[in-house]
């Protein structure tokens, strides 16, 4: 019997000392304490959504001077197109802003934009992976991952980085936009979904309560033994701590996924019932993220659209051909969601450590693709924006040229954007590494600076 109670003691105190050597205290008093990234794949477009541009407007239908017949990621482009939407002053600062997002608007008071962005590259899979690792291939630790390696865990019972996917699957390239890259195996993103319930969590009526804790402890007693003959074993260790929160999470996943216990008129906020069966799905999400930010979740991703391919008569964001058609059908999925999920954070307070990311992996062209009433793949200019813990509102850094063709000043890379969300959670980027293959790696490789004149 003493035996086997120093072996489930091992076993605990193994998992605990994991956390201990990989949770380590910011570099500096943070102003957040924990991340929400709302990540549109496919590419929407700053100059139909975010960037509002009146020479745009004034010379739709010329040609963007320059470029006549430059040639881009789906080939030859045409004339200038302006959007499709007017664009009108929203909140106290008179940010403009689509008229196709008219729920967005009311936050723009809060929200920081950053409207010179710029990637290396003009993919989807690569840009996601970039926009979300600050490298355009596979193999290299998400921003999620890092700050798990980082900070560690607020709750014991709840993964510390979770990927809410949306209805439609994975954006590009998937798994590796929340992967752990070279960093131990416990800091990846677990994958989630509202509309993916969780099944067969409870014990089984056949086993007992007591048979229940005495396989657990046998079992306990078993592992600690195998870490005791594999000493410095890094991944097995991981690997236990994984199958111990595993086994927590039975508790605690079931409860924060319950989305039936919020009154009526949160689900009508979000729009959880909607006719519109991808809105809905969508709303789920946004409001299972709410739980779980709640609940001390240190990096939560929450997708919405998937990889750029027709699902139900819509291309999400990645509008090639028909830009018109293809927003108004998707706009209204993510607008009144989106805008109930930072509504919903700022009544409860959570905004106060809760630091709030929008991201896409580009922009879009301003003319239209040739032949199309679409646009193409622009790396050159787009737009993100932050807000929440530390960030301060209804501010715009950069910009980009007359018409959104490039960013001109204050030019901004990845690098930047994290380096920026990085000083947010109290840590220095340039002094966040992990020795991997001969090197030091950081999250934001050599590069980045904060971008300072967002912040509080």
């Amino acid at each position: 019997m003493t035996s086997g109670l120093t072996g489930v003691a091992l076993s605990r105190l193994l998992v605990r000392e994991l956390a201990a050597a990989t949770a380590r205290p910011p570099h500096f008093a943070p102003k957040a304490k924990q991340v929400l990234q709302i990540f549109c794949p496919g590419a929407a477009s700053h100059v139909d959504l975010w960037d509002h541009k009146p020479m745009l407007e004034k010379f739709d239908g010329t040609p963007l001077p320059g470029a006549e017949a430059e040639v881009t990621f789906q080939g030859k482009n045409g004339n200038l197109m302006k959007s499709p939407w007017p664009f009108a002053p929203a909140g106290r600062s008179g940010k403009m802003i689509s008229t196709l997002l008219p729920n967005m608007a009311g936050h723009v008071d809060d929200m920081a934009f950053i409207h010179s962005m710029t990637s290396r590259t003009n993919t989807h899979g690569p840009g996601c992976i970039a926009m979300n690792t600050c490298f355009p291939r596979e193999g290299f630790p998400s921003a999620g991952a890092w700050l798990s390696y980082a900070l560690g865990s607020q709750n014991e019972n709840l993964p510390t980085y979770i990927a809410i996917q949306d209805l439609r699957g994975e954006p590009p390239n998937g798994k590796p936009n929340w992967g752990n890259g070279f960093l131990p195996a416990q800091h990846q993103g677990v994958s989630l979904a509202a509309q993916q319930p969780l099944r067969n969590l409870a014990r089984p009526a056949s086993i007992g309560a007591e048979e229940d804790r005495a396989t657990r402890d046998y079992l306990e007693r078993i592992n600690a033994a195998h870490a005791a003959a594999h000493p410095g074993s890094d991944e097995l260790r991981a690997r236990m701590a994984s199958y111990e929160l595993a086994a927590r999470m039975q508790l605690a996943a079931p409860e924060v996924c319950d989305l039936g216990r919020e009154p009526a008129h949160v689900h009508a906020l979000y729009g959880t019932d909607d006719r519109n069966r991808l809105k809905a799905a969508y709303a789920r999400n946004c409001l299972l993220a709410r739980r779980l930010l709640e609940k001390g979740v240190r990096y939560v991703s929450l997708y919405c659209a998937s990889r750029a391919s027709a699902v139900d008569g819509l291309l999400n964001w990645d509008a090639h051909k028909t830009l018109k058609a293809d927003y108004e059908r998707h706009a209204p999925i993510f607008d009144q969601p989106t805008a109930a999920l930072l509504a919903d954070l700022k009544q409860r307070g959570l905004l106060q450590d809760t630091l709030v990311l929008w991201c896409t992996e580009f922009g879009r062209m301003p003319t239209h693709q040739d032949g199309t009433a679409g646009r193409d793949h622009n790396p050159d200019a787009f737009t993100t924006w932050m807000m929440g813990a530390g960030v301060r509102g209804g501010v715009s850094h950069g910009a980009t040229d007359d018409f959104g063709r490039r960013s001109v000043q204050d030019v901004t890379t990845v690098y930047d954007f994290y380096a920026t969300v990085l000083h947010l959670l109290g840590l220095d980027h340039e002094k966040l590494t992990y020795y991997h293959n001969g090197a030091d790696r950081r999250l934001t490789d050599v590069h980045g600076h904060v971008l300072r004149n967002i912040l509080t």
